[in-house]
């Protein structure tokens, strides 16, 4: 159930974000210890403002609303994904190619499963990063996660 309204929640998110001029990175739904809550992260050149975040919450909560996508009381939380974002989507490893990143792969690549490096691109379904003493492959399909590392 939680999944069906997350996947309505994005769908009528992402419109109102990109047309903010904003990128819809990460959503989440589920029950935290004040009770429901629906967790959108956005993010922009130049990083969001606060503005921005209420700016985005109360349209997307509107929408909520007028299309009843929640029945139960719930807290609508609208953020910045902070320094180490979240990579998600094909566009997001073409977007930051250069940049150093953490990614979590499902099956071992080598006998490894964690890597750290410098994101060198994204092409036909396959990551590459460099990782300091070689260059290393990986099916996009095969990350389980991957998030920017914040460089001082």
């Amino acid at each position: 159930m939680s999944d069906d309204i997350l996947e309505s929640v994005k769908r009528i998110a992402e419109p109102v974000v990109t047309a903010e001029g904003m990128d819809l990175v990460e959503a989440e739904y589920g029950n935290e210890r004040g009770g429901l809550t629906l967790r959108l992260y956005i993010d922009k050149e130049g990083g969001v403002t606060l503005d921005d975040c209420s700016n985005i919450s109360g349209q997307v909560g509107q929408l909520i609303e007028l299309n009843d996508l929640i029945m139960h009381p719930y807290t609508l939380e609208v953020s910045s994904p902070g320094l180490n974002r979240p990579l998600k989507k094909e566009e997001d490893f073409v977007k930051y190619e250069g940049k150093l990143v953490r990614l979590k792969v499902r099956n071992p690549v080598d006998g490894r499963k964690n890597f750290r490096g410098r994101l060198l691109g994204y092409e036909q379904g396959t990551v590459t990063i460099d990782v300091g003493d070689e260059i290393v492959s990986l099916p996009f399909n095969e990350i389980r996660k991957a998030n920017l590392v914040y460089e001082f």
